[in-house]
């Protein structure tokens, strides 16, 4: 390339290979559940966000057939104009029943409702709160919002509220935004604080129940329930894609919120509507979730077995109360070193790099359906 931004394009190319950020694509040629075949090579996969095991199970796929059969592949149109079916409403109402919330909202996809809604609630006259590793998602939502944004330190409650004693009386309303589960480090944000703290300074507290939903909370209903806390200063958010095992994203809270979001949302009002088989395959997802408790009990059995490996090796992994685990790295090449070395005993254990986090580490996400051998044979070739 010769012009000017092609020349740019090359150089930052030839950048981001030098320091070990390049990416690509890992063609998996099958079924991906917790085994893997990616480029002919079998491995155990722990690299899924498919916490339960449900993006292959029969019922999803079955559910997802019915509803080609009857409505044909893709919804047409916008929700508003012709791409409203039955089963939106259905899974809406699903949704609304497991979060505990009056109504609910169903979106493309998680990072559609995460802009969407942020963007839609808060404008330039306004102030968010925002955890320095929170998802992309809500960051960029935040932009979009021209909001005037701050981050505060990773879960650090006093640092956030020294922040708004300083400036919360200078906008007119203020939103804190945060993950539940840190979808890079694995740790849970301390939900019930925040909630008192936007309670005490005239906020609402945004959650994103990604990592949490299905995992965490006595029904697998995610942080908040995990936590026991309610509010109608809370606003849920999610995605459909991980541990509901199909595609789409969500937003739950009280009526008012869901109908403004509905005449107010870019992102769901200009978006065609999520397919018939990706909607009919997540309500599949969410009734399963909710009525066999034993697949959140076998994941747990597993994050707290690979846990305990790990402590028995003296591999220091960072602290984490979800389903994904992390090994400190010294830096993007030792990362994807160790990685390919993996790779090659057979099993499948992303490193991740910056930009994407401050620091690299593997990151080891475990599903229901790991058997404890994998497990066990994962440590000895770390070990190794």
């Amino acid at each position: 390339m010769t012009d000017s931004l092609g020349q740019h394009l090359q150089k930052s190319l030839h950048t981001i290979k030098k320091a070990n950020w390049y990416r690509q694509e890992q063609k998996i040629t099958d079924l991906s559940g917790c085994t893997i075949t990616i480029d002919g090579q079998r491995m155990i996969n722990f690299a899924s966000n498919d916490y339960l095991g449900l993006a292959t199970d029969i019922r999803l796929k079955q559910a997802a057939m019915d509803a080609v059969e009857r409505y044909g592949t893709g919804s047409t149109g916008s929700r508003l104009l012709s791409g409203h079916r039955t089963l939106h409403g259905e899974l809406e109402r699903a949704i609304a029943s497991f979060k505990q919330t009056e109504e609910a909202l169903v979106f493309s996809s998680g990072y559609l409702a995460n802009l969407g809604t942020i963007s839609a609630l808060m404008g330039k006259k306004d102030l968010i709160l925002e955890d320095e590793y929170n998802h992309s998602s809500l960051k960029n939502g935040a932009k979009l919002s021209q909001a005037h944004r701050i981050e505060y330190e990773h879960l650090n409650c006093q640092n956030l509220i020294e922040k708004l004693i300083q400036v919360r009386s200078q906008y007119r309303h203020c939103l804190i935004v945060t993950d539940s589960v840190f979808s890079m480090d694995g740790d849970v944000s301390p939900l019930p604080q925040l909630l008192d703290i936007a309670q005490k300074f005239d906020c609402w507290l945004m959650v994103d129940e990604a990592h949490g939903t299905g995992v965490l909370g006595k029904n697998g209903a995610g942080c908040l329930e995990h936590f026991e806390i309610k509010s109608e200063r809370i606003i849920q958010i999610g995605t459909l894609s991980k541990a509901v095992g199909s595609l789409g994203g969500y937003v739950a809270g009280n009526k008012v919120l869901i109908e403004f979001l509905r005449n107010r949302c870019a992102t769901w009002i200009y978006t065609t509507a999520l397919s018939p088989a990706d909607t009919a395959a997540a309500l599949a997802g969410i009734n399963i979730i909710r009525s066999e408790a034993h697949r959140r009990h076998n994941l747990w059995t597993n994050i707290n077995l690979l846990k305990e490996l790990f402590n028995q090796t003296n591999l220091k992994i960072f602290p984490s109360d979800s389903a994904i685990l992390c090994l400190p790295l010294e830096d993007a090449s030792q990362g994807l070193l160790i990685s390919a070395k993996v790779r090659s005993h057979g099993f499948y254990v992303p490193a991740i790099r910056p930009p994407t986090v401050p620091t690299s580490r593997l990151r080891f996400s475990l599903m229901a359906t790991h058997e404890i051998n994998h497990l066990q044979e994962l440590i000895k070739a770390l070990i190794q």
